[in-house]
Parts: structure tokens; sequence; C-alpha cells
């Protein structure tokens, strides 16, 4: 036996998929903000990162971009997809040459942003995202375009 009916949890899942969206692409917005224009408390307590330095504003740039994209839920999958890709490469390529365990390295954030995101390019954007209003109003994407369509 159940606490919460079986219904309301199907029902519900888009809304809570679509907040959870909206709640990581925002978080990552801010890093790369922080990052990017030293506000938020700036990158690594203070200031910003050098222009076009490697690879801290790429990362910086991705965190702004396409945070933002997973945020509005435009191109939520492959902006999520590249989101996850890139917190992989900063945990290889930084954390993990301290320590092996993340608790021990400094990677945790990292690393639940990479899983994070990779579950979102998976699941989708739920609801509430700008995708799904623009398919609404006649706006299809590529990606729909290529999508087989059921005959009746």
């Amino acid at each position: 036996m159940s606490l919460v009916p079986r219904e309301s949890v199907e029902t519900a899942r888009p809304y809570v998929l679509g907040l959870f969206r909206i709640v990581v692409g925002l978080l990552f917005v801010c890093h790369g903000a922080a990052s990017l224009f030293g506000v938020l408390g700036g990158a690594k307590g203070g200031g910003s990162v050098p222009a076009l330095s490697w690879p801290g504003w790429y990362a910086a740039v991705i965190q702004l971009v396409a945070g933002g994209l997973v945020l509005l839920g435009l191109g939520t999958r492959t902006s999520a997809l590249l989101c996850s890709g890139s917190m992989a490469y900063a945990y290889f390529s930084v954390h993990q040459e301290r320590a092996l365990w993340p608790l021990q390295n400094g990677g945790e954030g990292s690393v639940l942003f990479c899983w994070t995101f990779l579950l979102i390019a998976v699941a989708g954007p739920g609801s509430l995202a700008l995708d799904g209003l623009l398919a609404r109003r006649g706006f299809s994407s590529p990606a729909r375009a290529e999508q087989p369509t059921a005959v009746a």
C-alpha cells in the first residue's frame, strides 16, 4: 500500500521534472555568471576568469548559455548533454588528479551536476518548457520534424 496514489504521482511527474530542470538550470547559470562577470561571489572566491582561458572561461560560457537553455526548456536534451559532458570533463581533468573519491578531491558538485544533467537529457524537459510551448504554437524544432508520425 502506498501513501500517495499512483495516479497523483503520474500526474505530478512532468511538473516536478520541469521544476527540477528550472532549479538545476538556474544554479548552473549562476555558476557561469559568477565566473564570467564576477557576480554572486565571483569565481573561486572573487573576480572572474580571464577571457578565453582554458578551460575555465569556456566552461563558464557553457554554464551560462547551455544552463540558460536548460532553464528555459529550449533545446533541453542537447543542452543538458553538453552540460553533463562539461562537468564530466571538469571532474576528470581538475578533481580526479587530486584524489580518487569526490569527497576527497572536492568534485562532488561536478559529479552531481554531471549526473543531474544526464538525467535531464534522458528524461526530457518535463512541463513548463519553451520547446513544448513552441510546439503547441506550430513551431517545430528539427528534432521533432525528424520523428516518425503514427499512421492511423
